[in-house]
């Protein structure tokens, strides 16, 4: 019996020294060896400070909650881009709730970037997406904001959608998901500008 308890331990310990620390270790240190911007959670700079991260939306607003006119701004989020309280709203197609708020966002989307009323509104500019953490939005979504961010900037529009252009993320693969641009690279382009 003592054989067989002792047998347990021992593979409990080389296990757990293993599986615990040795096999994390191993992945950390290739992480940091081979990516380590991305191990370290993809975090951006501006003038030497993180203002953070590429994989997490944030809102670009003031104090108020207002959203600021030369920025790109994010898919809407439920979660008012708090990570601890990342998710989405649950609400079907059909639900009224739902479809109020879409018909809400996209009116304010046309006032605030100054379309006609009717114009077509990118869905990503009207939902919150599953996580509402989403750090990107649509390529469509980005070109109907660049007159007003070239406006609040007094940039030349050209300059601008060449920063989306630059801006925007492919197919991974070419096959897989949608192209979108990341919103927080986007407007960390446009305040580098502003610098120079």
């Amino acid at each position: 019996m003592r054989r067989v308890i002792r047998a347990a331990l021992a593979m409990l310990f080389s296990l757990s020294v293993l599986t615990g620390i040795a096999y994390p270790l191993a992945l950390t240190g290739l992480a940091q060896a081979t990516m380590s911007g991305r191990a370290n959670g993809s975090l951006l700079y501006l003038r030497g400070h993180a203002v953070g991260s590429a994989l997490i939306g944030q809102a670009f607003t003031t104090a108020a909650g207002q959203p600021l006119a030369q920025y790109f701004q994010s898919r809407p989020s439920a979660a008012n881009y708090n990570a601890l309280a990342s998710g989405g709203t649950n609400l079907g197609p059909s639900n009224p709730v739902l479809l109020r708020s879409v018909a809400r966002l996209a009116r304010a989307y046309r006032v605030f970037n100054g379309l006609p009323p009717g114009t077509p509104v990118p869905v990503d500019a009207v939902t919150t997406s599953g996580s509402g953490l989403d750090p990107d939005i649509s390529i469509a979504n980005a070109l109907l904001q660049v007159p007003r961010v070239a406006a609040a900037r007094h940039l030349s529009r050209t300059l601008v959608r060449s920063l989306v252009t630059r801006y925007t993320q492919r197919r991974i693969l070419g096959i897989l998901g949608e192209p979108a641009v990341n919103v927080l690279e986007l407007n960390l382009a446009l305040d580098r500008l502003r610098r120079h």
